[in-house]
């Protein structure tokens, strides 16, 4: 994948496109002062498009605005902190690396000093093998680390099950005769709705607790 080639007219002639900024954490508890100062000895910071969303998925408003009518063209580039800051999922990087391939738009990433690199012409083709390389690396490792912390999640919630602890939204408090009208209600003897009059119940409440006997 050659996803880092210098942008060429039809000529061969160098273009010198527009130059953006991408920045990205993953909640909006995070702060995105650190990567934006670091961007900002590189382009303006009006020209620093920022997101606060995971990095699982690309439904990204910031990043997608980039990538549309509005945003990037041939010949232009964007400089990201790190490879991460696009995804941490690896198809999508590579999906992501091919589109800035396709549309001529140059990537620059500031933990990949290679990627900012400028070789005499004809010579571009050692940058990009060497681009290449790191970039399978460094995102089966953005990958790796995306599936670790998933899989220490799902060990933290298991703990917490076999210790007694309910995880999500706290159960609802039985009425003092709740299991006496279930009992009627379940049987057939009495409606829902009389069950919600005589226990003061709003229709979510009364399906909550059911759910909950389950």
């Amino acid at each position: 994948m050659n996803a880092f080639s210098i942008t060429k007219n039809e000529r061969g002639i160098f273009m010198d496109g527009k130059k953006m900024a991408y920045a990205r954490v993953s909640s909006t508890s995070q702060n995105l002062a650190r990567q934006i100062e670091e961007l900002k000895h590189y382009v303006e910071e009006s020209n620093i498009v920022v997101d606060k969303a995971s990095g699982k998925d690309l439904n990204r408003t910031g990043f997608q605005a980039l990538k549309g009518p509005l945003g990037l063209r041939k010949g232009d580039t964007l400089i990201i902190k790190s490879l991460d800051r696009l995804s941490r999922n690896k198809a999508d990087i590579k999906n992501e690396l091919e589109w800035f391939k396709e549309n001529q738009v140059n990537l620059q990433i500031l933990d990949l000093p290679t990627t900012m690199i400028q070789l005499p012409k004809g010579q571009e083709w050692i940058r990009d093998m060497i681009n290449n390389i790191i970039i399978e690396v460094m995102s089966s490792i953005a990958e790796q680390e995306r599936l670790t912390i998933r899989q220490r999640q799902r060990e933290g919630i298991d703990v917490a099950k076999r210790r007694g602890k309910h995880m999500g939204r706290p159960r609802m408090e039985k009425p003092a005769e709740w299991d006496k009208y279930y009992g009627m209600w379940k049987a057939g003897s009495i409606t829902a709705k009389k069950v919600m009059e005589m226990l003061d119940l709003k229709k979510t409440s009364f399906y909550n607790l059911v759910q909950n006997e389950k």
